[in-house]
């Protein structure tokens, strides 16, 4: 049993040093030394390609600012918070609910608000190399308890840190995050089971679930499965007294680390990307039998880039982040120790998760039934299959060459893939293979083999050597060092004539932040990088990124426009610039001319600036104004899609329950008015808004004030997302905010000038910050009482 290996390990103090701190320093070193051409090569503002140029790098410098208060002024309004609302995400979004999927929890942004904000572009290799090395010190204080010489856990957690799955979503750069802190988790697990530790579980799991709720999911998924085969092969020896310290310590870590989960659950439960279930079939298998080639190579073979597939022309591949591969070996020790191993616990744990990765409705429970397929979690068995390895390694009875020899011909038979006769129907030829991208593939295979090659080498020269270990660990980092340098290198050169400019585009887009005129509106810009408002600290109509404010994944597809993890209305949906408020677009010189040809007649060249072209708006409309008519829902949803856009310009639309309450104050909107939709008609609609829109509109970091005036009581509409942790105040009192539109809002004022305030805070946070702030007392007192009833009795 695996707690006996532990016995041995602990009756020899002082005989073996500690390796931590090696194995830290391994995983940090190789991680910085891939890097460094690239590094280099950008001048320190690395860039690679899609998610990470788009969204990383934008979303680590704009909320370093954010959260230091650089971007829009506080509220004036009597006890308004700080830094709560971003305007530059998305048409404005709670800045908690729109990052803590991707870095508001994680202690490594955290420590970035430690240097100033210019500086993170220049930082985010450092910072990823920081991950590495975290990952392969939590990496080893798990692995240590399972061998004899722990010169075999620095091994296996340099297998874990620079595995195929951690160098693949450096795409996505924070998925390392959660690689870099789960092993801490488990390995608390263990203490407590094993050593009978308090308060380390529950820390470690309020560290996770703060980091990443959608990731922490799958943990608990995870932790399930490993907790229950440890038992019932007796690793685990379970007592009612050890069964009730870790459900409470369970309970009392997520209360801990809850502090952004009720809010984004509120949040998510709005969001019809996390609703959107399989059925039927769909729960049992997968739609393509690529699917489950893929799915069985990515634990065989190196990832190809998230963007590229090699081989597979259908399934879900790209970005789902498949990969299970481990540097070097790949399962030539994981295979070896299953076949010399009977009734084993890390054996029945990859067991299931093999059937889990391979039954759509089991591999979607560890992102709570997702629809969307991904292969996330595949780093929880890859510290499995490391300690197996290990473990296989450091067994000189172990036979280690049949399983690598049988993952070399596996690798060999994917040249089928390369060799089978293709015939085209259309011209009645033939040609040789069904690849994808052939190169990449070549490269993969290649490394694959080299891989299994040098392994297999390494293992008869030394294994009897009492240095294998280390020689192994040389051998695996140089191979990691190498293949990773590939892989991104792939990635990054593969997007390299559409990313060539970025940076450039980014620090002229801080230049132009200064240039723009003054005021508070909204930007579009046409054919330039993602994000780019990000960087202007404006509202900005094109914009990329999952968790924005929900009630903008309602309101755009009601209009036609596609809202999936992106916003990007095309230039044709000309309305929607004047409901929007937009006054300015940015494009490049070199895209103006294609701009032009565009276009509709509504813009007028204003100016040249750094590097950007600017045109304005001739039918902007100020932000907040008010209707003389509106339609109902059943109204709007018998309106052709393409031309609603033009009809908001007109018409407020309200539910029939509002439509009750507040049609008095508006006149329903006549049939004939319904259809006359052109572009002469929406050009005189925002004339008509334009008088009667606020005289003031002030956008501040917890939402907004404006000032209007009217002749009689009306709603006031903000094309501003709705929001339920919005509260609304009029002339100092608090009044109802009215969903319209199918996501903006409306608030009723009265006749003559009236002080409007929107003030956010996000939906569930007074609920989670109490039930936080009540957690760490009681998690402080009892991890205290144990400390010192330890201490009490080793002093007995």
């Amino acid at each position: 049993m695996e707690q006996f290996g532990m016995s041995r390990q602990l009756r020899l103090p002082g005989q073996q040093k500690d390796r931590f701190w090696r194995a830290v320093v391994l995983c940090a070193l190789t991680a910085a030394v891939f890097f460094l051409p690239f590094y280099i090569m950008d001048g320190g503002f690395f860039h690679y390609a899609g998610d990470f140029n788009s969204q990383q790098i934008s979303f680590y410098r704009y909320m370093n600012g954010f959260l230091k208060g650089a971007g829009y002024p506080d509220s004036t309004f009597a006890g308004a918070p700080r830094n709560t609302f971003s305007w530059a995400t998305d048409l404005g979004s709670g800045a908690m609910n729109a990052y803590s999927f991707y870095l508001y929890g994680s202690p490594f942004f955290w420590f970035s608000l430690l240097f100033p904000q210019r500086w993170l572009p220049y930082l985010m290799v450092p910072l990823l190399v920081l991950k590495f090395g975290v990952a392969g010190g939590g990496a080893y204080l798990y692995l240590k308890r399972y061998v004899k010489n722990w010169d075999y856990a620095v091994l296996g957690a340099c297998l874990y840190a620079l595995s195929g799955f951690a160098v693949y979503n450096v795409f996505f750069n924070h998925f390392v995050d959660v690689v870099a802190l789960f092993p801490y988790l488990l390995w608390a697990l263990d203490e407590a089971m094993y050593n009978k530790r308090h308060g380390l579980f529950a820390f470690w799991a309020a560290v996770n679930l703060l980091n990443n709720y959608f990731f922490f999911a799958g943990q608990v998924v995870f932790l399930a499965i490993y907790f229950v085969c440890k038992l019932t092969t007796g690793d685990y020896r379970l007592t009612v007294k050890r069964f009730v310290q870790l459900a409470f310590e369970s309970l009392l870590g997520v209360a801990m680390g809850c502090l952004l989960l009720v809010p984004a659950v509120l949040s998510l439960l709005q969001n019809p990307r996390t609703i959107d279930l399989a059925s039927g079939w769909g729960f049992l298998t997968y739609g393509k039998v690529q699917q489950y080639l893929a799915i069985l190579l990515s634990w065989v073979m190196p990832p190809d880039s998230p963007y590229l597939t090699s081989i597979w022309s259908e399934g879900v591949i790209k970005w789902t982040s498949m990969s299970a591969y481990l540097p070097l070996c790949s399962l030539a020790g994981a295979l070896a120790y299953w076949r010399a191993r009977h009734g084993d616990s890390k054996k029945r744990i990859v067991a299931v998760c093999a059937v889990c990765a391979l039954v759509p409705i089991l591999n979607s429970a560890f992102y709570a039934l997702n629809s969307s397929y991904y292969a996330r979690w595949y780093y929880m068995p890859v510290l499995i299959l490391a300690a197996m390895t290990v473990n296989a390694l450091e067994d000189h009875n172990t036979d280690l060459d049949t399983p690598a020899r049988g993952l070399g011909w596996i690798m060999l038979a994917t040249l089928a893939f390369a060799l089978v006769p293709v015939l085209d129907n259309d011209t009645g030829t033939w040609s040789l293979g069904v690849l994808k991208n052939p190169g990449q593939y070549f490269v993969v295979l290649g490394f694959g083999l080299g891989g299994l090659l040098l392994y297999r080498l390494i293992c008869q020269k030394w294994r009897a050597d009492s240095r294998f270990a280390q020689r192994m660990t040389a051998a695996m980092v140089a191979f990691a060092c190498v293949f990773s340098m590939v892989h991104i290198g792939i990635g990054k050169f593969g997007q390299w004539y559409t990313d060539s400019d970025l940076v450039e585009q980014d620090n002229n887009a801080l230049l132009l932040k200064e240039d723009l005129p003054e005021g508070d509106y909204r930007v579009d810009t046409y054919k330039i990088h993602d994000n780019i408002g990000m960087w202007l600290d404006k509202s900005c109509l094109q914009y990329f990124g999952s968790t924005a404010a929900p009630s903008i994944l309602s309101f755009y597809p009601a209009l036609g426009v596609k809202r999936d993890v992106r916003s990007e209305p095309d230039i044709s949906d000309y309305a929607l610039r004047g409901l929007l408020s937009v006054e300015y677009l940015i494009t490049t010189p070199e895209q103006q001319a294609d701009f032009e040809s565009q276009a509709d007649d509504g813009w007028a060249y204003y100016d040249e600036l750094d590097g950007f072209v600017l045109y304005k708006n001739k039918n902007y409309v100020p932000m907040g104004f008010t209707y003389d008519y509106y339609v109902t829902e059943e109204t709007y949803g018998q309106a052709n899609k393409n031309s609603r856009a033009n009809l908001l310009m007109r018409a407020m639309v309200l539910s029939d329950e509002d439509a009750a309450a507040y049609g008095q104050y508006l006149t329903e909107l006549p049939e004939e008015k319904q259809s006359e939709l052109t572009y002469e008609a929406y050009v005189q609609d925002c004339n008509e808004r334009r008088a009667q829109a606020c005289s003031m509109f002030q956008m501040n970091n917890a939402g907004f004030h404006a000032e209007i005036t009217l002749e009689n009581a009306n709603l006031v509409f903000f094309s501003v997302p709705y929001d339920d942790g919005f509260t609304a105040y009029v002339n100092g009192e608090q009044t109802d905010i009215v969903r319209v539109d199918d996501g903006m809002m409306a608030v009723l004022c009265p006749a003559g000038t009236s002080s409007i305030d929107f003030v956010y805070q996000a939906d569930g946070l007074a609920l989670s910050r109490t039930v936080t702030l009540a957690a760490l007392p009681v998690w402080l007192v009892y991890t205290a009482y144990f400390v010192w009833r330890k201490r009490k009795k080793s002093k007995v």
